[in-house]
């Protein structure tokens, strides 16, 4: 009789072993033959070596399916148990918009056909920018996209960043330290991690530096590679901070900027340094630029009706 140790590295073990251990009851029953035993992040399994070899190819593609898609229901479970060992699982639903499996359900999707062009041109293009009001959906699609490459192994780790700059408020005269002072700031892209990076795991990544968030300044003298970076906000980049930010880039990162030029919030008049990339870099090879509009706006419906009649009222004053 043989002897196998299963570790479960890459993700929850509860997504693993189900509510009320509802998925291993299903593993067991299709392995009855082997004597199972699931402790923390171990199972430990004996029996006969064809019979634990198949476990461990089971075992392994439970294991890519859960971290590649975030959840694991016993509908996957039994998919996989019943499916070809040799061929592995795939989804019989049309996924091609899905770009990942978030936590509780959540399912994020390309949602709109801007949204759909900003995750293709992420698929060809190492440097997009998406540009447009708030509400499109362009600082959740980039973190999503973000997640995948970090699940799929695309690139080592994640950095989300944005310019330390508020409308009407000085950092200085905030409370706190300068992580407790920048976080309100930051805040939109902990929303967007928390949907889609189960809690212990994005635990471990900020901890670990796999996932950092830091404010521009932050990225001066720095070569970001084998990265997902994301500048978010980039309206509110001075021409040089956004320059520096574009030339941190290394030779196997891939970089989203996003931004709203009708929000620009930089004191003293001066230039967005979006507005100059917009003009210098559009004709660039490998640089991509999406416009989203009211029509990706995913909020309620009357953000679109606010956004319309702002639309209308400045129109009115460049009249």
């Amino acid at each position: 009789m043989a002897e196998k140790i299963i570790e479960i590295k890459e993700v929850d073990p509860v997504q693993i072993y189900g509510i009320n251990d509802g998925n291993l009851e299903l593993i067991k029953k299709r392995f009855s033959k082997l004597k199972i035993v699931a402790r923390g992040d171990k199972i430990k399994v004996s029996g006969e070596e064809d019979e634990l070899n198949q476990f461990e190819m089971v075992m392994n593609l439970i294991l890519d399916r859960c971290e590649k898609n975030g959840t694991l229901s016993p509908a996957a479970i039994e998919h996989i148990l019943g499916g070809n060992l040799q061929t592995g699982f795939t989804d019989s639903t049309d996924n091609k918009d899905v770009i990942v499996f978030g936590n509780y359900g959540i399912v994020v999707k390309a949602r709109t056909p801007n949204q759909r062009k900003m995750f293709e041109s992420s698929l060809k293009n190492d440097m997009i920018f998406a540009i447009g009001p708030a509400g499109t959906g362009k600082t959740y699609t980039a973190v999503a996209l973000a997640v995948k490459a970090l699940r799929d192994k695309e690139v080592k780790k994640i950095i989300l960043c944005r310019p330390a700059v508020e409308a009407g408020e000085h950092l200085g005269f905030l409370p706190g330290d300068l992580k407790e002072k920048l976080d309100p700031y930051l805040q939109p892209l902990y929303d967007a991690l928390y949907d889609m990076v189960p809690p212990e795991k994005l635990k471990s990544y900020l901890e670990n530096h796999v996932i950092q968030i830091a404010p521009l300044a932050f990225m001066r003298g720095r070569t970001l590679d084998n990265a997902f970076v994301i500048l978010d906000e980039a309206q509110n980049a001075t021409e040089s901070q956004l320059k520096m930010f574009l030339t941190r880039m290394g030779a196997s990162a891939k970089f989203v900027v996003t931004g709203d030029v009708t929000q620009i919030d930089l004191p003293g008049h001066q230039p967005s340094g979006l507005l100059q990339a917009m003009r210098v870099l559009k004709d660039v090879e490998g640089i991509d630029f999406i416009t989203l509009d009211d029509s990706d706006v995913l909020r309620h419906k009357l953000v679109k009706k606010i956004l319309s009649v702002y639309d209308k009222e400045k129109t009115k004053k460049s009249q």
